[in-house]
């Protein structure tokens, strides 16, 4: 069997320690329920965990025994486990190393209070994490630069992906999983109101959703709606908003030099253009819909357009959906600053903890390599992370729409500001919800909510507060 390449043992130091499991139960069960009510199920996931983790760091493998990683990654679903499952064989047949795939929670707040309760002990494992886009500078102490084993790879990825993943000239993880926002619109029904392509700005968007859903209620579809999107309190709430605001050039809230820019006109009518929306062209519950909740509206036939990311594509097109092979996707409507999406997706870190850092390196590669990727997206329509895979008919043929999101990665790309914030993030981005969330609901006006935002991230961060620079896309 083949033998992993030659890599360079991280010269961190490496606590292999086992933590007393006692510890680890009670603090990673403790942290789950302080805030939750619904934390049985995934409680019942921690301890197993733990104590996968425990049992793997206690038993000392004989010399001559395979190594066995630990990766803990994303939930997800049934068909996307059992392909990363046949990934991990593969790599096993490849290497003779060997991967244990832990259970994680569904929800993203949840995921990353575990993940933060499990670097902070300092165990020997998981050996591998799964991170999302904004978490690079909210962990980035846990883990091992991978700049130094994997520049040649870096050098081919779009290059707003790698900065998502970079904190202070450190690459915390390597991207796998790629994501975008994007506009979904129906196909049969802008021919059938005399459109021939998808709305360019966002007020173009309103002016086709109003009418096309006058059209369709006038038939009877009384539940038909313009546009769908996501407005519950949640982090794809500052990927919608962000999209809004980015667009009129309002900004990108903090900025990279590390200025406050949020309270600006732009940002404020983009907001107040949304908060229009909501019981015109969007339902009212929208102020509650997450990407789920838009997506089943949306496959039920009762939209014309709805913002969401790419996975979304796979549930439009199934067997059986109302809407099959009558809608397709574009990039976001734009303003004065052009058309962007907010960045998304996973990434691959390695623990600075790990007790064989040079294997947990080996499956990074692996489940990036260019092969692994070309499988992937046949498999499961994931889109690659190499610009250079878009190119490639096997690629492209199963996955038109790829050519879309290749300008998208290329061009319309817009960052949250979780990098340069670091651990304070979560704070930051609960901020801008509340307030974008007061304006959308009527709490506040947009003026009002813009004002407060501010003065609140300059009592979080301290920086200081200046008008937005010029374009908001990253280059």
């Amino acid at each position: 069997m083949a033998k992993p390449a030659s890599i360079t043992v991280p010269t961190e130091p490496i606590d292999s320690t086992p933590r007393p499991i006692q510890r680890e139960v009670a603090r990673g069960i403790r942290c789950l329920y302080a805030k939750r009510s619904n934390c049985g199920k995934i409680a019942g996931s921690v301890f197993m965990m733990l104590l996968t983790l425990f049992l793997h760091g206690c038993a000392r493998p004989s010399v001559h025994e395979p190594v066995t990683l630990t990766l803990l990654d994303e939930w997800s679903n049934k068909t996307f486990s059992e392909a990363r499952q046949q990934e991990l064989q593969q790599f096993t047949r490849e290497t003779e190393i060997r991967v244990s795939l832990l259970p994680s929670p569904e929800s993203a707040r949840q995921r990353l209070a575990l993940w933060k309760e499990l670097v902070g002990t300092g165990a020997s494992g998981p050996d591998v994490y799964g991170i999302d886009v904004i978490w690079p500078g909210i962990l980035n102490e846990y883990f091992i630069d991978l700049k130094p084993y994997f520049a040649n790879e870096v050098a081919l990825q779009f290059p707003a992906m790698t900065a998502g993943y970079t904190v202070d000239n450190k690459l915390v993880a390597i991207a796998y999983r790629a994501d975008i926002g994007l506009l979904y619109y129906r196909t049969d029904l802008l021919r059938q109101y005399g459109y021939r392509e998808p709305p360019r700005t966002w007020d173009e968007l309103e002016i086709m959703a109003a009418r096309i859903q006058a059209g369709e209620r006038a038939k009877g579809k009384k539940q038909f709606w313009g546009f769908v999107w996501q407005g519950a309190a949640d982090e794809v709430l500052t990927c919608d908003a962000l999209e809004w605001q980015a667009a009129e050039g309002g900004g990108r809230i903090i900025e990279e030099d590390k200025t406050i820019s949020v309270n600006n006109p732009q940002a404020i009518r983009a907001w107040q253009r949304a908060a229009h929306w909501v019981g015109s062209i969007s339902p009212p519950g929208v102020v509650g819909y997450r990407e789920w909740d838009s997506l089943n509206v949306w496959v039920a036939g009762d939209a014309a357009f709805m913002r969401n990311w790419p996975s979304a594509y796979v549930d439009s097109q199934a067997a059986g959906s109302p809407i099959r092979n009558k809608f397709d996707t574009a990039l976001l409507p734009g303003g004065k600053a052009g058309r962007v999406g907010t960045l998304g997706g996973w990434g691959l870190a390695v623990s600075r903890f790990s007790a064989h850092p040079r294997e947990a390196l080996e499956l990074v590669r692996y489940l990036t390599r260019r092969d692994v990727q070309v499988k992937r997206s046949r498999v499961l329509s994931q889109p690659p992370i190499l610009p250079e895979l878009y190119n490639l008919p096997e690629v492209i043929e199963p996955n038109p729409r790829f050519d879309l999101l290749s300008q998208a990665f290329r061009t319309g790309i817009v960052l949250r500001p979780s990098n340069v914030t670091g651990k304070k993030y979560q704070e930051v981005t609960d901020a801008y919800i509340r307030e974008v969330h007061s304006v959308l609901t009527g709490e506040k006006s947009a003026p009002e909510a813009a004002a407060a935002l501010e003065n609140e991230l300059v009592r979080i961060t301290g920086f200081k507060k200046e008008p937005p620079h010029g374009g908001s896309a990253h280059p």
